[in-house]
């Protein structure tokens, strides 16, 4: 069998090499919901893809209820007369991170037709989702679900390692919409009001 060449390279080049492999390395795990790999448990970012469904044939949305960012319990069941949207984004997720000024400023123009609620995925403390939240000023409630199941409620609709997602359900409590990936306040206003108008 012949040797590896890296044990008899210099001592500094061995270095640069070991520097550069884990800069690689560290740069796929930090992309990590934008470059998954089969087997490996990683994330996928969709392209943004949005799909409405039709009136008739919208599936009962389950009721989600947990603990917020802030330690506070939360339910679905108290929403009432409103459209809610569902994020599901994570702190180490960079569409997340580029997506929440627009989240931010939908849910601020729709404050009177929407419920927006935050499911923090994959953070295992929450210094860091906390940390996101005051940076981007996001004045919605959170919850803290680090093994994602919370996400499992909604697995007929959304792919369990599809990070950014969102979720529309409307006024009848019916999963109206689905967004895989970052997505846009464009978007998010326009699917909103269509949706609370009944279409």
């Amino acid at each position: 069998m012949q040797q590896s060449h890296i044990g008899s390279l210099p001592r500094t080049a061995r270095r640069r090499l070991w520097a550069a492999a884990a800069a690689i390395a560290s740069g796929v795990l930090l992309a990590g919901c934008g470059s998954a790999q089969a087997n490996t448990g990683g994330f996928v970012s969709g392209d943004g893809s949005l799909t409405v469904l039709p009136v008739d044939e919208r599936p009962q949305a389950p009721v989600i209820e947990g603990i917020t960012l802030d330690d506070e319990r939360w339910t679905s069941a108290g929403v009432s007369g409103k459209v809610i949207v569902y994020n599901v984004w994570g702190s180490w997720c960079a569409p997340c991170r580029s997506e929440a000024p627009a989240l931010v400023a939908a849910s601020q123009k729709l404050a009177d037709q929407a419920v927006f609620v935050g499911l923090n995925t994959r953070d295992f403390d929450k210094a860091a989702p906390r940390a996101f939240v005051r940076a981007f000023e996001v004045p919605y409630v959170n919850l803290f679900d680090p093994e994602g199941a919370l996400l499992l409620n909604f697995s007929g609709e959304l792919p369990p390692n599809a990070i950014p997602s969102t979720i529309v359900v409307d006024l009848d409590g019916r999963v109206a919409a689905r967004i895989i990936g970052e997505t846009t306040e464009t978007t998010l206003v326009g699917l909103v009001q269509d949706v609370a108008a009944g279409k």
